[in-house]
């Protein structure tokens, strides 16, 4: 008798235990934040980050013009390749309308410097670094571009890297 008592003590332990747990994973699924994944249409959310010479950017200070937001890193490959038609079409499409904010995702500011120096990069590069921007647009692979209209939202997404002749024709899609 004693073999079956200890047997239906440590079922009922078991079970407790169990129930404890699918508790706790459905408490941590139910309660997590839940993200909303930006499209096209949306409206773009709203930030502030200060850039490499110290000046404030808002996104909603840009009302009524194109945003060409570019989230990338030094180590990233094609973010290197596509830094340089950026730079060019930046040039080309500030005076229209079109500005290209540059948001590099957390890495050390000397670094970042030196990334802009060696490519001659003349944009506002802003440093990310909590991440908060990046998980506010849902960013995962880089690089990842977000076209906002004049009306602050969404035309395109873009996580791939982009031809100088696409940078020019998706500049000139957001252009006001």
């Amino acid at each position: 008798m004693a073999k079956a008592g200890k047997k239906k003590t440590r079922l009922i332990i078991r079970t407790i235990v169990l129930l404890l747990l699918i508790s706790a994973v459905v408490y941590t699924i139910a309660s997590k934040d839940k993200v909303k994944v930006l499209a096209v249409g949306d409206k773009a959310p709203n930030f502030e980050l200060v850039d490499l010479d110290g000046n404030k950017h808002r996104l909603s200070d840009y009302k009524g013009e194109g945003v060409f937001l570019n989230f990338w890193g030094t180590w990233c490959p094609p973010c290197k390749k596509e830094m340089p038609y950026i730079e060019r079409q930046y040039n080309e499409f500030e005076g229209k309308g079109v500005h290209v904010l540059s948001v590099n995702i957390a890495e050390p500011r000397l670094k970042v410097e030196t990334f802009r120096d060696q490519y001659g990069l003349t944009f506002p590069i802003a440093i990310d670094k909590g991440k908060r921007v990046m998980g506010v647009y849902n960013v995962g692979i880089l690089p990842a571009t977000y076209l906002i209209n004049k009306d602050g939202k969404i035309e395109k997404i873009i996580t791939r890297e982009m031809t100088e002749n696409e940078i020019i024709k998706f500049m000139e899609s957001i252009q006001p």
